[in-house]
Parts: C-alpha cells; structure tokens; sequence
C-alpha cells in the first residue's frame, strides 16, 4: 500500500533575489527553501576544469553553520546537477548554486537535535527541485528538467507500507528510506537508500517514485480526470515544474 503524508500541493516561485542570474523558492511536504544561481562565472584557478565548467553547490542550513551533514548532501546534489547542465558548453567557468533552508517540518515525537544531526533525507528532493527551478530561472542550458521524490517503507501492524514525502515520525520510525529523481526523459537520475530492504521492496519504490516524478500530462477532461487522481499517489511534479515555467513566462510576456 502506497500513501502521501501531505495533501497540500507544492509551491514555487521564480526570480525572487533581484541580485542573482536566477533565483526559486520552493515550498513542499513542510520545507521550504529557496536557491540562488550564478554563473557561468570565471573561476578561481583551483575549481577550474579545462574541458567543463565546475558545479559548485552550497547548503545553509535553517539554524546554525553547515556540516558534515551539509557536505554529504552538496555532494550529492552536485555529482547529479552536473549530469543534466551541459558543463562541457563552458570551460573554465563556474556555476554555483546556493541553497538555504529556510523552514522545516516539526517532529513532536523526537528529540529535534538528533534530528537535525542525522542524514535527513526528507530534505533532499525539496533541495533538488529548489536547484532545478533556480537553474531554469538563470536560464543555464541544460540537457533535460528533472523532479525529485522521497519514499519511505513504514512498518504498521505487521505489514509494511511505502510512504511519499515523509514525515520526520515517519522517517524515524522507518525500516527503509529512499531519495529518486527522475529526468524528463524518464532516466533515473539519483537512487539515494538508507536503512535495510529487499529488492522487491526497491522495485516497488522505484515504480512509485517514477509514477510521482513521470507521470504522463493528463488528457481527461472533468469527472473522469478527478476519478483518475484519486488512483494516484503524491504530486504530480512534473506537470508542476511545467506550470511552474509556464506561468513564470506568460508573466514576464504580459506587457507585450
């Protein structure tokens, strides 16, 4: 069985640091962050590359100074950006992506600092999509947009359950989670696990994160379109992204 822990529907916007090449905020499953985009720039002589441009990541966490917690999750973020921005367009050059947390779901059941101190990988889709949207909004080329999902396997009353967007109760008490992203062309793009699970329960979280990340565009109409949605499980993230964009352009159109 396959459920979602929230039911309000993401949300972002673009352009909101006037200082910056592109800028998003991003809100979902009670985090919200927001990413700032600069570059291509000229890089210093130690980042430079001479065949592709160097994918500099940065997360500030909501409280506090980074990490080792921060550092794992760059370097996550940075070996997958680097996959679907076409780095080989500028050599010697640098693009550097600031993410900052600026608010996070509460646990009521836990101690907040363990929380805090452990690898929340909750957190990490809502840092990708955040990254995704400021990278569109810099309009930095890329090779395909991507979505990101995190599923947890759940334990309850002697059967197990996958759970989309997590709780931190449900991460705590978890035997199993899992970050996915998937590309526009329906390529997984980052498999992130942490905990103890088979591969039928892999397999199972596979095809529920695709069906969140690369979920075809609806092409009903009225009644039979929200019959169908009550089959579905999650966002549908990327009919998000596209509205995102799509509304994002037809504002800075409209005094044409």
């Amino acid at each position: 069985m396959t459920v979602s822990t929230t039911s309000t529907p993401p949300a972002a916007a673009l352009g909101v640091l006037p200082r910056a090449d592109g800028s998003a905020k991003y809100s979902h499953a009670g985090y919200t962050v927001t990413a700032s985009v600069n570059g291509p720039i000229e890089a210093q002589r130690r980042d430079e590359h001479p065949y592709e441009a160097h994918v500099d990541v940065i997360v500030r966490p909501a409280a506090g100074v980074g990490g080792t917690r921060e550092r794992h999750l760059e370097s996550i973020l940075q070996s997958s950006l680097s996959q679907i921005i076409l780095v080989k367009n500028f050599p010697r050059s640098l693009i550097q992506i600031v993410l900052q947390v600026e608010d996070s779901p509460e646990n009521d059941y836990v101690n907040t600092k363990l929380v805090q101190a452990s690898l929340n990988f909750s957190i990490m889709p809502a840092l990708f999509q955040t990254a995704v949207l400021a990278l569109l909004s810099a309009g930095v080329p890329i090779r395909a947009t991507a979505t990101a999902t995190a599923v947890a396997i759940v334990p309850q009353d002697g059967t197990k359950r996958s759970v989309v967007d997590p709780s931190p109760r449900d991460v705590e008490i978890a035997q199993s989670v899992h970050v996915l992203a998937f590309t526009s062309h329906d390529e997984l793009l980052l498999a992130e696990s942490e905990g103890d699970f088979t591969v039928k329960e892999w397999d199972d979280v596979y095809e529920t994160a695709k069906d969140v990340c690369c979920r075809p565009v609806p092409t009903k109409e009225g009644m039979e379109m929200v019959l169908d949605d009550e089959h579905t499980n999650g966002p549908d993230l990327r009919h998000f992204l596209r509205s995102t964009m799509e509304n994002k352009v037809a504002s800075d159109l409209h005094w044409k």
